[in-house]
This record gives structure tokens, C-alpha cells and sequence, in this order.
């Protein structure tokens, strides 16, 4: 698969030729990472940290926090490994610090060890100084303590002249089943596919930015199909995972779906479609992924209107689980109020709601019996999400705030808070 890669220097986007010559200013990264993330996770490299030259560490956190990024420059220490664990990265790449003591210290699956190589040996202090060592010594000795491996081919990085993919399978090999990722010189979707093929992905740069290579097209790449017609199942799932539905893709209709960002599919029959055209169901794609056998993807997408079915439900087979059916009516009487909706008059009335979710939580805290437990447990969920629905919050954002919190491996105490003081007359 395809990891995009953002390199900060100085708050910008940028892309160097060899680890050196700047060549390209992209500006701001948030646009980028918003483009980038419908492959997956996005490799951020903190370029001024990584040269001893400042850090973009404030900004890089506000990444993490919106989408997956694995982190990586100058991350050199377990404290500053775990700080990026804590802030939400989603893995942190480590080069010429990592060492067995180290690595041993923080969660393998979530550690990638950085390798830069020019012609086979490992180079280090920004690339200028070579260890006489090789990228396969050195994958023989971390491979059982780190969660993978990125290996930049240095001659190649940023010169859009192909990457070595002979190399890159050796490279495969000696890493003896942990995931490799390969960087440096890939430009075509080709590419990518073909190192899929091998078991690695392919972090890349400079094709992206330059428009010699196209998102969509690089994610549809690894595809196959034992079709006569090449088309693949798509499962179409919400943001909560959800499957809304099952439709048929193509490398073309997966290109354009991401380079649009909409729903766009391959009818058997009529070709290329876009939902919601006439309907006005319409999708925005958050995430393309491809399964582990390559032959079937998944779309998440945001879906608009009445639903992804034709008959005006929320899925194809019902309207979907009842808290998602919940957020949706809720949703609703925010943006068109009904007289004497009691979803309403909490809207209306904040200090109601508050005396209600103060109640609903006493009484699920004291209930005893699980039939009990369910029902006060419904119960407050319901004067939650009604919370949530009048400030604009789905429960999208709420997993996503868990999946935030799942990644912290420093763990608090969770104490009682001491009480609030009283009120000043």
C-alpha cells in the first residue's frame, strides 16, 4: 500500500532532492494530510527536528489529533517516544537512536525503525556519514523488537527516477516477517503494486506533489479481480463502520473516487456512477481500504440525504442500529425543530438537560439488576446524545476521541475530582 509522506520544515510542507536541496514549498499541511489520509495512515517527519534545527512538534500534534500519522525526526529518547504515543500518534518512526534498549522499552506494533541506505550501507547524521554496516545486519538485529522497518533508498530519494525493486525484496526477506516500508524513488502506481506484491508498502513524496503519480490511482493499484470485467465488491460502510450497502469498483472508479473525494462506483451495467447524482444521497469518501487478499475494498464515506438505499433507508438491508438511527433523528431536530418534541424543549431548555443527565446518571450508577442496568444505561445515552446533537457532535467524534485515548500508553490514576467549590454569593 501507499503511505503519503509530509516533511515539516518550518511549518510548511516541503520536499528535498537527496535530504538536501529544497525544491518544493506545498505551505500549510493541513490540506494535505486531509488529502492524503484517504489511504490511511500519513508519514509526518519533523525535518527541523530531525537536523537539531527547532521542531514542529505543537503543529504535528494538531495532526495526529485529526487523522492517523505515523511521526517521525528527532525522537531520539523513550521520553520523547512516549510524549508522541501520548499526543496520538498513530506509530513513531525511530533512525539512529534505535537501539535494542530502547526499542525494548515501548510498544513494538506501534515503532518503526527508520533505515536511510545509500548503495546497501546504513548512513546516519542527516545522511553524510556512513557506519559500514548494512541494511540487512542491522534488520537482523532489531527485527524481532520493532514493529517495522523504513528503508530509504538515499541515492534515489527525491530524483523520481523508480525505486529498486529487486532491492527492496532482499530487503523483504532479511526483515523476516516484520513489514517493510520502502521510500525513495517510487513514482508510478506500478510501483506500488508491485511492492505490495513482495509484502511492503511504498512511502512516497515527491511523485505525489510533483502530479506524476495520482493518490487514487496508487491506492487502486495493488487491486485484482477473477472477474472477466476486473471489477472488485466494495463494501460502502459509514464512519462508524457500518455497512451501508455493497457496490462494485474498478482501478478507474476507485482513481477518481479518491481524486474527487465522492462516492463514485462501477455499475455493471451503466459504467462509471457517482451516488446520489439524482438522488441527492450523496457521499463524501473519508478512507479507502483494500482487503488482505487485494480483491475486495472498503469505502468509509459520510453519506448525505435520506440514505444509501434507493428505497430511502439508512442501509440496504434497515436503517441501521438503533443509536445510529437515534443521532440521525436527533440531527434532525436541530436543523428542523417539531412542536413539542421533547428532543426540543432540551434544546431549548440547557438547565432541564443538565438536571436530567445528572438523574439518569444517579440512577444508573445505582442501578442493581443488568435488565436495569440497560434500561438507565438507554436512558442516559439518549440525554447524552442529545448533548452532543445540540453542539454539533456525532458519535463519530466520540470514537474518535476513544480512539485518541486508546493510543496513550501513560495511564492516570482516575481519582475522584475533588469537589467543586460553592458558589460565592
Amino acid at each position: 500500500m501507499i503511505i503519503p509522506s509530509i516533511d515539516l520544515i518550518g511549518g510548511r510542507t516541503v520536499q528535498l532532492v537527496g535530504g538536501r536541496v529544497q525544491v518544493f514549498d506545498g505551505g500549510a499541511p493541513m490540506p494535505w494530510l486531509e488529502k492524503f489520509s484517504l489511504a490511511g495512515e500519513v508519514a509526518v517527519v519533523d525535518l527541523d527536528a530531525a537536523r537539531q534545527m527547532g521542531s514542529n512538534r505543537d503543529l504535528i500534534a494538531t495532526l495526529c489529533a485529526v487523522r492517523p500519522c505515523r511521526v517521525g525526526g528527532g525522537i531520539r529518547d523513550v521520553e520523547t517516544a512516549r510524549w508522541w504515543l501520548d499526543a496520538g500518534a498513530a506509530r513513531i518512526v525511530i533512525g539512529t537512536a534505535a537501539e535494542r534498549a530502547l526499542l525494548a522499552q515501548l510498544p513494538r506494533d506501534r515503532v518503526v525503525v527508520a533505515l536511510d541506505a545509500e548503495d546497501g550501507d546504513v548512513v546516519v547524521d542527516g545522511w553524510r556519514t556512513r557506519t559500514g554496516r548494512t541494511v540487512e545486519e542491522r534488520l537482523a538485529e532489531l527485527r524481532d523488537v520493532a514493529g517495522g522497518f523504513l528503508v530509504t533508498f538515499v541515492e534515489r530519494e527525491g530524483r523520481l527516477g523508480g525505486t529498486d525493486i529487486a532491492r527492496a525484496e532482499r530487503i523483504v526477506a532479511a526483515a523476516g516477517g516484520t513489514r517493510v516500508t520502502i521510500a525513495g524513488g517510487v513514482t508510478t502506481p506500478a510501483e506500488v503494486a508491485a511492492l505490495d506484491r513482495i509484502g511492503a508498502d511504498a512511502q512516497v513524496g515527491m511523485a505525489l506533489y510533483r502530479g506524476r503519480m495520482s493518490l487514487g490511482a496508487a491506492i487502486a493499484a495493488p487491486l485484482v479481480s477473477d472477474r472477466a470485467d476486473g471489477l472488485v465488491p466494495t463494501v460502502v460502510a459509514d464512519e462508524r463502520g457500518t455497512a451501508l450497502g455493497l457496490a462494485w469498483s474498478s482501478h478507474d472508479s476507485v482513481a477518481r473516487a479518491v481524486d474527487l473525494r465522492r462516492g463514485i462506483y462501477q455499475s455493471r451495467k451503466r459504467g462509471l456512477w457517482t451516488k446520489g447524482e439524482q438522488s441527492g444521497a450523496t457521499q463524501d469518501l473519508l478512507r479507502v481500504d483494500l482487503d488482505c487478499d487485494r480483491d475486495a475494498v472498503r469505502f468509509t464515506v459520510r453519506q448525505q440525504g435520506p440514505g444509501f438505499c434507493h428505497r430511502k433507508t439508512a442501509t440496504c438491508w434497515d436503517d441501521g442500529p438503533p443509536l445510529a438511527a437515534l443521532e440521525r433523528t436527533l440531527r434532525s431536530r436541530v436543523e428542523r425543530p417539531v412542536p413539542d418534541s421533547y428532543s426540543n424543549r432540551l434544546f431549548a431548555d440547557r438547565s432541564l438537560l443538565r438536571d436530567k443527565l445528572f438523574e439518569e446518571a444517579g440512577e444508573l450508577a445505582d442501578a442493581e439488576s443488568p435488565a436495569d442496568v440497560a434500561r438507565e444505561a438507554a436512558d442516559l445515552f439518549y440525554f447524552a446524545m442529545v448533548r452532543m446533537a445540540s453542539a454539533g457532535v456525532g458519535m463519530s467524534d466520540v470514537d474518535a476521541e476513544l480512539a485518541r485515548r486508546a493510543r496513550r500508553i501513560s495511564r492516570r490514576r482516575g481519582d475522584r475530582k475533588p469537589p467543586a467549590a460553592e458558589p460565592v454569593p
